[in-house]
This record gives structure tokens, sequence and C-alpha cells, in this order.
């Protein structure tokens, strides 16, 4: 097998639609953006202008920030998009992401430190995961996991500005945790499946089973169960997100 595969399941090439299409990794934004969703939605009343600000502030950091900065390193994804452009649209999304999010610390609701603290926080994440700054300290999966699962349902769960209770604090870490926790299990079937689409040539070998008969491996083979798991989740997080809001609003 030498053919070399798509770097992505939503990989499309052909025009610069295209192009941006796969830029935006539209799957996995969805569900990352989902995590901000279901941080607001565990506040006792929504608030739907923060969540909407909220919301895109993360889609230019994660969405269009993270996924240009990342593009600039060795172009994963194989499109033709001008590297100038890509550091304009990093630095002009991170910018406009903090500028919402300093709108939110300090003139929404009073000011709200904690909010404060996670600007730069923020902006750090995105520069220095995808940059692989740092001799790569932060290019971990336990980083991407509180980065881009826990931090987006803290951030959206403290711009709704609740009043704090004990069994809402016990919410919101749990609800945290879970977003870490998928988040995890995010990187590690995609980990495999990236370097499966883009850094293999060949596959060889074959699976007897237990009555003796040979299965033979290939790259369809070995993708199918990866990315059949991340395709249900990148459908099913944002599904949840959507559920867990609108029955929390109707409370």
């Amino acid at each position: 097998m030498g053919d070399q595969a798509a770097p992505a399941f939503y990989a499309r090439h052909g025009s610069a639609v295209s192009d941006w299409w796969t830029l935006l990794h539209p799957p996995y934004t969805a569900w990352h953006l989902s995590y901000v969703v279901l941080g607001a939605a565990i506040a006792p009343a929504t608030d739907w202008a923060a969540l909407g600000f909220s919301v895109l502030a993360f889609f230019l950091a994660v969405g269009l920030a993270a996924h240009a900065l990342d593009e600039l390193q060795g172009r994963p994804l194989r499109t033709g998009i001008p590297s100038a452009t890509l550091w304009a649209v990093a630095g002009l999304s991170l910018t406009g992401a903090v500028a919402l999010g300093v709108v939110g610390a300090f003139f929404w609701d009073g000011t709200s430190w904690p909010l404060v603290v996670a600007i730069p926080l923020g902006a750090l994440l995105v520069v220095g995961y995808n940059l692989e700054l740092f001799d790569r300290r932060l290019h971990t999966d336990h980083v991407f996991a509180w980065g881009w699962g826990g931090f987006p349902v803290v951030v959206g769960f403290l711009a709704q500005s609740p009043d704090m209770t004990a069994g809402l604090v016990v919410a919101a870490v749990a609800m945290t945790l879970a977003a870490v926790g998928t988040s995890y299990a995010q990187r590690r079937l995609s980990t495999p499946a990236r370097r499966l689409r883009r850094d293999t040539t060949a596959v060889a070998g074959s699976l007897t089973t237990s009555d003796g008969a040979a299965v033979p491996l290939d790259r369809a083979v070995l993708l199918t169960p990866l990315e059949g798991a991340l395709r249900a989740l990148s459908w099913a997080l944002p599904m949840t997100a959507v559920a867990v809001l609108l029955a929390g609003s109707g409370r």
C-alpha cells in the first residue's frame, strides 16, 4: 500500500473553499465549542448574549487561530493557504478572542477576576500548544485534554456570572472532568489515526482469529474503528450540549 491518504477524514481538496473547510476541522471545532455550551448550561440561568460571545471567542481562538498556527507547523493538512494569510488569520482571530474576553471580564457584569486570569492562559495555550513552544512541553495529551476540554467548560460557566453554591461548584467540577476525559479520549484516538493517514506509507500483516481465519491488515482496517469513534463523538458531544442547554433553560 503506497498511496497517500487524505490528511483527515473531513479533509477536502481542489479549491480555496475546500482548503478553508479542511483548516477549520469542522467536526472537532463543533466538538470543542460544545464544551463552552456545556459549561454555560450548568448555570442556574442562561445569559444568551454572554453564551454567544463565549462561543464566538472560542471559535476565533480554537477554530481559526489554533488551526492556522497548527497548519504553519509543517502543513499537516496540506492546504494551499499562503503562510502570510495563516499568520494574519491567527493574529487577528486571537486578538478578537482576547478582546471578547476583556469585554466579558471587565465590562459585562462587573469585573470577573477568574476570567481576567483565563484570558492570558487561553492565549498561552493556543500559541504554546500549536507552535510547539517550550520544547513541546505544552504539546501533550494532558495539556490538550485540559486546555481544549476542561478550559472551555470553566470559561463558559464563569461567563454566566453564576451565584456560587456548593452544589453548583460540584456540578462544574464534574462537567470539567467529563470534558477532560472525552478530550483525552479524542487525543488517544486521533493520534494513531493521524499517523496512519499522514506518516504511514505502507501497512503489512494480518490478524489471526480464534477460529484460524486470517484477516489482512491495511490502512482502512486500522482506521475504521478509530475514525468511526471520532465521527460518532464529534456529533454526540454537540447534541449533548444542545440537550443539556435546552433542558436547563426550561427550568
